[in-house]
């Protein structure tokens, strides 16, 4: 089983997909955005298609050796409509699950304030929910605004389930 956890920066994709990947034995965790680093003289634009592509291929070799995966990024259409066609040949099923919490929530610091956002963090959240990332077309909707972690992580895997 694969899901795409999706969601603006700051939604909890992370956090959700650790409880995720402890709830669900042998699951593994594929964030696009650390696959960034192995390209960092790139721009974001110029990234964006190598990591996805990265990502792509590191969850068909998990896949591929009885994995689960967990693949965490916020997701524009083309981007998931990009990782649904390179994923299509597994034979697993294949969950997109958006968080999108209320943009405050969003927008307040990480770690109970131990971890502020930077004002470039703080300008990409409100441009990801002006475009659409915490409430796109596509998969199902969690608005984790009041969820902790774990509940979250509970609720995606009732959703799974149901889906099997």
């Amino acid at each position: 089983m694969i899901i795409l956890l999706n969601g603006p920066i700051n939604a909890g994709k992370s956090t959700v997909a650790r409880e995720l990947t402890a709830l669900l034995p042998g699951t593994a965790h594929v964030e696009v955005d650390a696959l960034g680093k192995f390209v960092r003289f790139l721009s974001l634009a110029e990234a964006i298609p190598i990591n996805l592509e990265n990502a792509a291929a590191v969850t068909c070799n998990l896949v591929r050796r009885g994995f689960n995966v967990v693949l965490t990024y916020p997701l524009g259409q083309a981007d998931h409509a990009y990782l649904l066609g390179a994923l299509a040949d597994l034979a697993t099923p294949i969950h997109t699950i958006t968080l999108g919490p209320e943009r405050a929530v969003a927008l307040s610091d990480r770690g109970g304030g131990r971890r502020p956002l930077s004002e470039h963090e703080r300008q990409r959240i409100v441009e990801q929910y002006a475009d659409g990332r915490h409430n796109p077309p596509f998969g199902i909707r969690i608005d984790n605004s009041t969820y902790t972690p774990s509940e979250t992580a509970e609720r995606i895997l009732d959703y799974v389930q149901s889906e099997q």
